[in-house]
């Protein structure tokens, strides 16, 4: 038969109360009630009484501890598997919950060092029974196959003869298909033919059924957060931070005004039943129902304390006479050297004198409180940074980092038994009010291989000009290769070759020299510098990229011009007829000049129209149509057919024009004869006869 629990909530605040008539409670509701509040808050230290029975009370508290003891085990167990160590989540508070954590965390770390080093899963019994199933699940997990302690070279025939009965005993998980936690990453349930996984409080699922991810209540709206609260997700729950901190005792209400909790009026005190809880504003009082005696004082517990009245200011007894307290009263007998509670006699034995408990090594109020004494007794209080718990009655650590959130610290605040510290981020160093953080100037250390420009909370490195930042470390600098870029075959004119952080154009090794600008290439003119090698007899012709000895002679009956006309691309040498007396076969020969001129021309790659390179000008004007004509022909010399001429009238001049026509790779040479003819009457009347050596180039700038 379960056990009811009479509980009257007719007391309880409107914001508190669940139910507003009479209920029973059995044992199982009570229950519930705790695990509920386990599962939604993790935690138990505001767990609301729902009855003022002793009983249900008692019950809820277990089972909230409880729950609360599976939430924390669990995630001590998942910590240890994922992280393989505890220390960086164990911190130095000694709460219910971090013990759990840490009991579960060591005991799984165990079984995985028992696994490693190859050691049997069965605990020892003296670390208690808890600790010996979370030993054992993690040490199995993921082992496959018999116990590995079976000998291999044994005998055939004795393994054969020991029975599946005996394998059983042996090893009871052996046909459990979630031995070592089988495949679920949590949970695993043996059904018989398969197995089900599932999850600890505050995971869900995935779809491949095997493993759990946590749940953003924060998200899926799941929490219990109230107005005035921010949600924080945590691994496998979630806590509920106040954006605004009333301190402890008050709520923030829905206008968010700080409201006194009455502790007596919810329930959340923590008065013993034979006392009577008075709300205080942000506490609560207990005062005992029962009132002590005359000479007596009631305690924080309710206990009747004796009052010393030997201690008071005004001496009961007359002088002479020592005061002897007894309990409710005192009594006076003469000086004796017999002292009091927290007195004792002095060196010489004539009088009481108080004794320092505090200077004792004892350290009677431990660790975390201050000792004080008085008179005939001692105080404890809190030292600086703690705070009194009223329900463990210990001084615990104020965490100054949470309830002065972004106000202690620039970047981070680092909470640490009775005090903090502040800490800064990644580019930033603490300044001298331990508080602020200033930016650290990284280019001082020289980080960057060539140039470094500081930057708030960091730095960023550049290169000169001619390299590059490497895209792989962001620091160092690699030479820009300028003849390898898409630009780069239009930078010189001949060939360019690549240097650390630059460029240099060359020339041919001969005939060329670099330009001002450092990227084309000028034709050494070795006839005007006078660095040919032509003999007296010959004359030099400069050409690109070098020059020709020709020795050019006039033939018989004919004389060189005392002139040489010198052009930019051409050199001409004239002869003259020179007619000796009575040579009237000389005098009849139409042919009056022989002219020799040199030309220098380019390979042209892409040829797309004929190139006018020579002009013969008529050295007579024009006859009347009806008298002369001027015909200018090509007679010799003109290979492929690259060239031809054509007649062109120009500022009253007749004028052959010679063109080429189709391209010619080099180097090339070749000799062009060409004739103007002044026709008269279908009769040549005068002839001039121009030979023009043609010297075509490799290259050309």
């Amino acid at each position: 038969m379960n056990t009811i629990f009479y509980m009257n909530l007719s007391g309880l605040s409107k914001s508190r109360r669940h139910v507003s008539i009479r209920k029973y409670l059995s044992m199982e509701e009570c229950c519930d009630k705790g695990v509920e509040w386990a599962n939604k808050n993790r935690r138990c230290a505001s767990l609301p009484l729902t009855s003022e029975s002793r009983e249900c009370s008692m019950t809820q508290v277990q089972c909230c501890r409880n729950k609360l003891e599976e939430h924390y085990c669990s995630d001590g167990i998942e910590f240890a598997n994922v992280r393989e160590e505890c220390d960086s989540h164990i911190s130095e508070n000694s709460t219910c919950e971090a013990e759990y954590f840490k009991k579960c965390c060591y005991c799984c770390l165990l079984g995985k060092t028992a696994q490693v080093q190859g050691r049997s899963c069965e605990p020892n019994l003296k670390i208690g029974y808890q600790c010996g199933i979370v030993f054992r699940a993690c040490c199995v997990k993921d082992q496959e196959g018999t116990d590995v302690s079976i000998v291999d070279d044994a005998p055939k025939k004795e393994q054969a003869e020991i029975s599946k009965e005996e394998l059983d005993q042996e090893d009871p998980y052996l046909h459990d298909g979630c031995r070592g936690g089988g495949p679920c990453s949590q949970q695993c349930r043996d059904t018989g033919s398969s197995y089900v996984c599932s999850c600890f409080v505050g995971y869900q699922l995935q779809p491949d059924g095997v493993n759990c991810e946590d749940i953003n209540e924060c998200i899926t709206g799941a929490h219990s957060c109230g107005i005035g609260q921010t949600c924080i997700n945590t691994l496998g729950s979630f806590r509920c931070q106040r954006d605004t901190s009333c301190g402890t005792g008050y709520e923030l209400t829905d206008d968010s005004r700080c409201k006194d909790i009455d502790e007596c009026e919810t329930g959340t005190h923590n008065c013993p039943p034979d006392f009577i809880c008075q709300n205080t504003p942000g506490s609560f009082r207990c005062r005992p129902k029962l009132q002590c005696m005359n000479g007596f004082i009631q305690d924080a517990l309710g206990n009747c304390i004796d009052i010393n009245e030997c201690l008071s200011t005004n001496m009961p007894c007359p002088a002479g006479q020592i005061c002897i307290n007894t309990d409710g009263s005192y009594t006076c007998q003469r000086i004796s050297p017999s002292c009091g509670r927290g007195y004792h006699l002095n060196e010489d034995g004539t009088r009481c004198v108080d004794v320092d408990e505090c200077s004792s090594s004892n350290q009677p109020c431990g660790e975390g409180h201050v000792c004080i004494n008085a008179p005939g007794n001692y105080r404890c209080e809190c030292k600086a940074g703690y705070s009194f718990d009223v329900i463990s009655r210990t001084c615990i650590d104020i965490n100054e980092c949470r309830r002065y959130p972004g106000r202690l610290c620039a970047h981070k605040c680092e909470n640490t038994p009775g005090s903090y510290y502040c800490t800064c981020t990644m580019g930033f160093k603490l300044s001298t009010d331990s508080r602020s953080c200033e930016d650290i100037n990284e280019c001082e250390s020289s980080p960057c291989s060539q140039e470094c420009a500081n930057v708030y909370g960091s730095y960023q490195c550049y290169c000169r000009r001619g390299f590059q930042l490497s895209d792989i470390d962001g620091i160092s600098c690699e030479d820009i290769d300028e003849c390898a870029l898409p630009t780069g075959g239009h930078i010189c004119s001949f060939r360019c070759i690549n240097i650390p952080g630059s460029f240099q154009c060359t020339c041919p090794s001969t005939g060329y020299r670099l330009a001002p600008n450092a990227r084309n290439c000028q034709d050494i003119d070795e006839c005007v510098a006078e660095t040919h090698n032509c003999s007296f007899n010959e004359t030099c012709f400069n050409i690109q990229g070098g020059f020709r000895c020709l020795s050019l002679e006039c033939p018989e009956n004919y004389r060189k011009s005392g002139d040489t006309v010198r052009l930019e691309k051409t050199d001409t040498i004239r002869c003259i007829k020179s007619c000796r007396p009575n040579d009237v076969s000389c005098v009849l020969d139409p042919v009056h000049t022989i002219s020799h001129t040199v030309i220098s021309l380019p390979t042209f790659r892409e040829f797309t129209r004929p190139e006018e390179i020579i002009f013969l000008r008529a050295i007579t004007p024009t006859y009347p149509a009806n008298q002369a004509d001027i015909i200018f022909d090509i007679t010799e010399g003109n290979l492929r057919d690259s060239f031809d001429i054509i007649k062109r009238y120009m500022d009253g001049m007749t004028v052959g024009v010679v063109r080429q026509v189709r391209p010619i790779v080099g180097p090339f040479h070749a000799i062009l004869k060409l004739e103007m003819n002044y026709v008269m009457g279908g009769v040549v009347s005068h002839r001039n006869i121009v030979n023009v050596h043609i010297f075509v180039s490799e290259y050309w700038f």
